[in-house]
């Protein structure tokens, strides 16, 4: 079939000016600032979405706090039926949020249908809320005819900040834990990619949850700003840059809320010298170019330890990625698709530019792709490039670059392996190659880095495991998903009973 038939309604695809949902009700913004949304792929437009103000995060968080007082005394068992609810037309309209997050992401339609999917995990953990959520009792715990008890409660208004790179999976992450355990939440999706969150939202309004229970906020640093500083939001998840997770943190600490901001990351992929090679070339592949690199747990360096492990990696994985296709990822035959914008992609380029200035060896040079897919001309695309001979100190060994670079460095042990990782400012990922059980227990114990891949390039926590970090890639102290998801969601309150009986105090009678 031809491609270009099969794509054309796509390129036309427009979803109009976005609106807010707030109180149960779709709302046209009041704020006369918005911005263009752009198809990565082709360049053009495909949404306008609002950049709202402060006023409109106040009416959010005001239909919010309204509803929690009810919402919490909703019996858990009873509130995680929406969260079914909204599985079963989530899965209904599976390829459509799929084909949206890659019309607005540009990531390949696979990547974009395993975000969903993980999505749908969370809700599935969620769900579970009635026992995720029991305290624990102690009788005569406090003295004779004294018990004491561990209850969880909710807090009340909860808010997320999106990021771009993964806008239908990461806010999941969240509110599901947070709504299950009877809390009320507000969704800031990026507003880069704000259109999945859209129809996410109309499936929310279709599952039946209370009015103000979930809230939708389009916006930018207005908004953000908003919300960090509200007296009512008692607390906020946030995924995006260093810089800016180092911001949330700090703003919303001074401001008495509970926070979890995950940062950047600079991930390493060691390669020991009895790596099986042959086998672990794709999980490389799919580390380093998947999702065209703009992923916090993507491979960045892949540290070979001796002469010859060095040199079959770069053989094998060069020639792994130099037959990868670049285009639309709505095109089945593409594996790498567009990175989000004009700007990334000419980042991406000063990167290279850098590596190539600084002495590392430009392997496979992927500034110039050949695009298969018709009619993307205007594109923003990167293809996979490798870089060989790369040292510790080199820029582009240091700083996240956040798309298809890939660079390769050599050392001579696993000492010096584990020291370039535990000098990074960063700790969101690390992974070993290696069928040696006392070298893989070594480097979970020791590699500074709060996700551990062992002959895995992705160790991307699932939903019932905290999505880990540490150093810069974390601010905060509850990890998102998971078990950190019901304490960061709830607080514990501690009851002491002492009942008296017959007028006497309770172990007094004999």
């Amino acid at each position: 079939m031809d491609q270009s038939t099969v794509l054309i309604p796509e390129y036309k695809a427009h979803y109009g000016t976005l609106a807010n949902y707030v109180d149960g009700r779709w709302l046209q913004s009041s704020s006369s600032r918005s911005l263009i949304v752009d198809n990565p792929a082709t360049g053009q437009e495909i949404a306008t979405v609002p950049l709202s103000g402060a006023g409109e995060v106040d009416q959010a968080v005001r239909a919010a706090e309204r509803a929690f007082g009810e919402w919490r005394r909703v019996p858990p068992q009873e509130r995680v039926q929406h969260l079914y609810k909204l599985k079963t037309l989530i899965e209904q309209r599976f390829e459509d949020l799929a084909r949206v997050v890659t019309q607005e992401h540009g990531k390949t339609l696979d990547e974009a249908r395993g975000s969903v999917q993980r999505g749908v995990d969370h809700l599935e953990v969620a769900a579970g809320m009635p026992s995720l959520m029991m305290g624990y009792n102690l009788e005569d715990g406090a003295g004779r005819g004294i018990d004491e008890e561990m209850i969880r409660q909710p807090l009340g208004v909860f808010a997320c900040i999106a990021p771009f790179n993964f806008p239908m999976m990461v806010p999941f992450w969240f509110w599901p834990y947070a709504v299950a355990a009877g809390n009320t939440y507000i969704v800031k999706p990026s507003e880069q990619v704000p259109i999945g969150q859209n129809l996410l939202f109309e499936l929310i309004g279709e599952a039946g949850f209370p009015a103000g229970v979930m809230n939708l906020v389009n916006g930018d640093r207005e908004v953000v700003e908003a919300l960090l500083t509200h007296p009512t939001v008692r607390g906020v998840s946030f995924v995006g840059s260093t810089k800016v997770a180092r911001i949330v943190y700090e703003t919303s600490a001074k401001h008495g809320k509970r926070v979890q901001a995950q940062g950047g990351a600079k991930n390493h992929l060691v390669v020991m010298p009895d790596a099986l090679i042959e086998k672990a070339v794709g999980n490389w592949i799919n580390s380093m170019f998947g999702c065209a690199g703009e992923r916090c747990l993507a491979g960045a360096t892949l540290v070979c330890v001796g002469d010859e492990a060095h040199q079959k990696t770069r053989e094998a994985f060069l020639a792994a990625a130099s037959p990868l296709t670049v285009g639309y990822g709505l095109d089945e035959r593409v594996d790498v698709g567009a990175v989000i914008s004009r700007a990334a992609q000419e980042r991406i380029h000063c990167y290279i530019e850098k590596g190539l200035a600084e002495g590392a060896e430009l392997v496979l040079d992927g500034r110039n792709p050949e695009i298969i897919t018709p009619g993307c001309g205007g594109g923003f695309f990167v293809g996979p490039t490798i870089f060989d001979k790369v040292t510790p100190d080199m820029t582009i060994a240091q700083e996240e670059i956040f798309g298809p670079v890939a660079c390769i460095m050599q050392v001579e042990n696993l000492d010096q392996a584990l020291e370039i990782i535990a000098r990074s400012p960063f700790g969101n990922a690390a992974s070993i190659y290696t069928q040696d059980g006392w070298t893989a227990r070594r480097f979970k114990y020791e590699a500074d880095a709060g996700n551990i891949g062992i002959n895995v390039g992705v160790p991307a926590a699932m939903a019932y495991f905290p999505f880990a970090g540490r150093k810069d890639s974390f601010f905060g102290d509850l990890h998102g998903q998971g078990r950190d998801a019901i304490d960061f969601f709830t607080d514990k309150k501690v009851v002491v009973n002492r009942w008296i009986w017959d007028g006497k105090a309770a172990g007094t009678w004999s």
